[in-house]
C-alpha cells in the first residue's frame, strides 16, 4: 500500500525509492534476525510435540528478550548505516533524499517489527496460524488508513508512508503481545518472567543462525543485484519496485508453506512421528506447487492491470511488464527450495540448508552478475540471475534430501 499510494500521489521517483533499494537493505537486516527468530519456531514446536512445559516457557521468554534486544540493534544499525549503504549501491540522485527519509523512519520501527515476527513464530510453534491473519489484517487495515492520512490527505510524502507502516506494525505487536499474555497453554508469556536463558538462547541461535545467515546471502546477493539495476536508470529502479511489491506476494505465500512445514515436521519429529512428518512433506510440496503455478499464470495474464496500481507512467509499465512476464513462468524452480529448507530445519538441521543457498544462490547469483551483465548490460541479463541459481539450488535440495537426510 505504501508503493501504491506513494506511486500515484507522489510520484515515480518515490515509488522507486519506498521497495527498490530500501527494501533491499530492509531485507538484509530484518531478514538476518527473523531468520535467526525460526530457531525459536523450531525448538518450540519441538518441545512442544513432545510436551515439556517448563522448557516451552524458557523457550518463550527467551524468545521474548530476544526481540527486545534484536529490535534495538536492528534500529541503530539501520537509522546509522543506511545512507551510505544506499550511495555504495549506486541509488540515482533523484531518489536519494526520498530513500534515506523512508528507510530511517522506518528503522525506528524494528522493535515493533520484531515483537510480531517473533510472537507470531511462538503461536505458529504450537500450530496457532490464523490469529497471526487476524493481527497482519488488522495490521494492513491501519496501513492503508494511515497511508491515506499522512499521505493523500496530510501530504507527508514517503515520510507519511513510512510512518504509517510502523504506526501499523505497533498495532499487530501490540495484538501479539495482548494473546501471549492471556493465553491459558504452555506458552503462555510472564512479562517479569522475560529473560534470556543462556542455554535456551544457544540452542535457538544454534538452529536459528544458519536460516538468519541464509536470508543475509540472499540480501546480499539482491543488494548487488540492485546495485546492477539502479545503475539502469529511475525508470528501470521504479519498474523493478512495482514488480518486487507485487512479487512479494508469491514470496510471502510460498513462506507460509515452508514455516508451515518447519512446524509440522518439527511437532511430528518431537513426537518420534517420522512417517507422518515425510507425508506432511509430500502434501506441503504439492500444495506449494499448485499455489505457484496459479499465481504465476495470474500474474502473467494480469501484469499491465496489476502494474498499473502503482504508476500511469508509460516507461515504467512497459518496463515492469516485461520483468514480470520475464520472471513468473520460472517460480516453479524455486518452491522445492522453500519447502526442503523448512522441513529440514524442522528436524534441526539447519547448516546446510544454509551452504546450499551460499553455494547454489549467492555465490552462482554474483558471479553472474558481476561476469555476465557487464557484457550485456540490459535488465534481462541482470534477472536471468534467478531462474538459473533456483534451478541449481533446487537440484541440489533433491538430492541431499532424498538421499542423505533424516528424511530420506
Amino acid at each position: 500500500m505504501d508503493a501504491v499510494i506513494v506511486g500515484q500521489f507522489v510520484g515515480k521517483e518515490a515509488l522507486a525509492a519506498v521497495g527498490g533499494p530500501t527494501g533491499t537493505i530492509i531485507n538484509l537486516l530484518v531478514g538476518f534476525f527473523v531468520g535467526i527468530s525460526t530457531g525459536a519456531t523450531v525448538i518450540i514446536s519441538q518441545y512442544y510435540g513432545a510436551k515439556k512445559a517448563d522448557m516451552v516457557g524458557y523457550a518463550v521468554h527467551t524468545s521474548a528478550a530476544f526481540s527486545l534486544l534484536c529490535g534495538a540493534v536492528i534500529m541503530a544499525a539501520g537509522y546509522l548505516s543506511a545512507p551510505y549503504i544506499l550511495r555504495l549501491m549506486g541509488t540515482p540522485a533523484d531518489i536519494m533524499d526520498y530513500s534515506v527519509t523512508y528507510i530511517r523512519i522506518f528503522f525506528l520501527g524494528s522493535v515493533s517489527n520484531m515483537i510480531y515476527n517473533v510472537g507470531s513464530a511462538v503461536l505458529r510453534a504450537v500450530g496457532d496460524s490464523r490469529r497471526p491473519l487476524y493481527f497482519l489484517i488488522a495490521c494492513c487495515v491501519s496501513n492503508i488508513f494511515l497511508d491515506i492520512l499522512l499521505v493523500v490527505i496530510i501530504p507527508l510524502g514517503v515520510a507519511g508512508a513510512a510512518l504509517a507502516t510502523i504506526l501499523s506494525q505497533t498495532v499487530s505487536a501490540l495484538m501479539v503481545i495482548a494473546v501471549l499474555v492471556r493465553t491459558g497453554d504452555m506458552y503462555r508469556l510472564i512479562p517479569r518472567n522475560i529473560r534470556l536463558d543462556t542455554r535456551m538462547f544457544h540452542r535457538i541461535v544454534r538452529i536459528g543462525l544458519p536460516a538468519g545467515l541464509q536470508s543475509t546471502m540472499y540480501g546480499l546477493s539482491n543488494l548487488i543485484i540492485q546495485s546492477s539495476i539502479n545503475s539502469l536508470g529511475t525508470d528501470t529502479v521504479a519498474a523493478w519496485t512495482a514488480y518486487s511489491k507485487v512479487d512479494v506476494l508469491f514470496w510471502m505465500i510460498l513462506n507460509a508453506f515452508g514455516i508451515s512445514i518447519t512446524t509440522f515436521i518439527g511437532q511430528n519429529y518431537g513426537a518420534g512421528k517420522l512417517s507422518r512428518a515425510r507425508q506432511g512433506l509430500r502434501v506441503c510440496l504439492a500444495m506449494a506447487a499448485g499455489a505457484c503455478v496459479t499465481i504465476s499464470a495470474v500474474y502473467y495474464t494480469a501484469a499491465p492491470v496489476i502494474l498499473k496500481i502503482f504508476t500511469t507512467d508509460a516507461a515504467v509499465l512497459n518496463q515492469g511488464v516485461f520483468i514480470m512476464r520475464f520472471l513468473v513462468p520460472t517460480y516453479i524452480t524455486y518452491v522445492v527450495i522453500e519447502i526442503y529448507s523448512g522441513a529440514l530445519r524442522g528436524v534441526s538441521d539447519t547448516w546446510r540448508p544454509m551452504i546450499f543457498t551460499l553455494l547454489g544462490i549467492c555465490v552462482l547469483r554474483v558471479v553472474w552478475v558481476l561476469a555476465a551483465v557487464p557484457l550485456r548490460r540490459e535488465i534481462t541479463t541482470v534477472i536471468f540471475s534467478y531462474p538459473l541459481t533456483w534451478a541449481v539450488t533446487s537440484v541440489i535440495f533433491l538430492i541431499y534430501l532424498h538421499r542423505y537426510s533424516r528424511l530420506k
